[in-house]
């Protein structure tokens, strides 16, 4: 293990160049990181559409990364000028580890099987020979590297995102008191493979049965998957309130509100546990191991077991229509919404 003399490190740089799932699933190593270095500055590189899902996270400075060349060279002069004394890359392309190195920091940190491994001077074998075990959660690979360099994770931190007051305001505004303030279920029915998308039909069944049970339905998508909320507002029988352009922040404060949360595997399911909603994710292709809500809060996965689990996901190579997420029923989802409801001693759907 590296030797680091810990209270005298001054700045400290996380490297995260990834999706928003990504992004909550570091959280957990940034709060490991801060417990043990309550002195130093604790900075993490997003890219620039994903870096307000941690807008109000206390305790770290976010560095802003544009997609261009020229953003990234940029970048790369200000990570120089900061003067590291620790860099993490818990991503391992090349844009990171490219940049992992060019912080300059004294001591840079990946995993061996990263790209230009050479760039680093700390390289862990695995985060699986870290824990001893080869099944691992994609927060327990992340806090592995953090292991590696002397911080503690035994304890397993949980994820965590903060409501900004901003953004309460502004998601009540936008959905109306009258949403915000009463019993609802919050959906989020995209996803971003075929082989992780319960159907249109299905969520729309499903808020007709939430509904029949006192409860409200909003749900949410990007503004490029809102097909799929028109087809929801089609199909059902029962009012949904439906937004495409609420912001990150917006969607974390919309979630703290929701009595429950259900949803596909997505970054928007991990923004809801990370804010301790009881959550429901419908899993199809995804590795459950590696992708279930990282959370003390009451939450479940659904899903039906089938050989070919996990796969990559781009399309349903065993049967060609994606029957893993296809075969997950409404009466299952609902049954699951109950028992997270219960667990968190709130009222259950009866």
């Amino acid at each position: 293990m590296p030797a680091i003399d810990w209270p005298q490190v001054r700045r400290i740089l996380v490297v995260k160049l990834r999706s928003i799932g990504d992004t909550v699933l570091s959280t957990p190593s940034l709060i490991a990181l801060r417990h043990q270095a309550p002195q130093a500055e604790i900075d993490i590189l997003l890219e620039d559409w994903v870096a307000p899902v941690l807008e109000g996270f206390e305790g770290v400075n976010v560095i802003i990364m544009g997609a261009g060349v020229t953003d990234r060279l940029s970048t790369a002069r200000h990570l120089r000028s900061r003067h590291y004394d620790v860099a993490f890359n818990l991503h391992g392309g090349t844009t990171s580890t490219f940049l992992t190195w060019a912080s300059g920091a004294k001591h840079r940190f990946g995993n061996a099987d990263y790209q230009y491994s050479f760039l680093y001077n700390h390289l862990l074998s695995s985060p699986a020979d870290f824990w001893g075990r080869k099944q691992l959660h994609s927060a327990e690979q992340q806090l592995a590297l953090m292991g590696y360099s002397g911080v503690p994770v035994d304890d397993l931190p949980k994820t965590h995102l903060t409501v900004t007051d901003d953004a309460l305001t502004s998601v009540s505004t936008t959905c109306g008191s009258g949403w915000v303030g009463d019993d609802f279920a919050l959906l989020h029915p995209s996803t971003a493979f075929e082989t992780k998308q319960w159907s249109s039909e299905k969520f729309a069944n499903l808020a007709e049965v939430l509904v029949s049970k006192g409860l409200k339905v909003i749900a949410v998508t990007s503004k490029a998957e809102s097909g799929v909320l028109e087809d929801m507002k089609r199909i059902a029988t029962v009012p949904i309130k439906t937004f495409d352009r609420l912001t990150l922040p917006e969607i974390t404060a919309l979630a703290s509100k929701a009595r429950v949360f259900i949803g596909n595997d997505s970054g928007i399911a991990h923004m809801a546990a990370a804010i301790g909603t009881p959550t429901v994710v419908i899993f199809g292709s995804s590795n459950r191991t590696h992708w279930r809500p990282w959370t003390d809060a009451p939450n479940e996965i659904v899903y039906n077991p089938f050989d070919c689990q996990p796969c990559p996901g781009y399309k349903c190579e065993a049967f060609g229509d994606s029957r893993c997420i296809h075969s997950v029923s409404v009466e299952q989802v609902i049954a699951a919404a109950d028992r997270v409801l219960g667990a968190a001693r709130l009222t259950a759907i009866p």
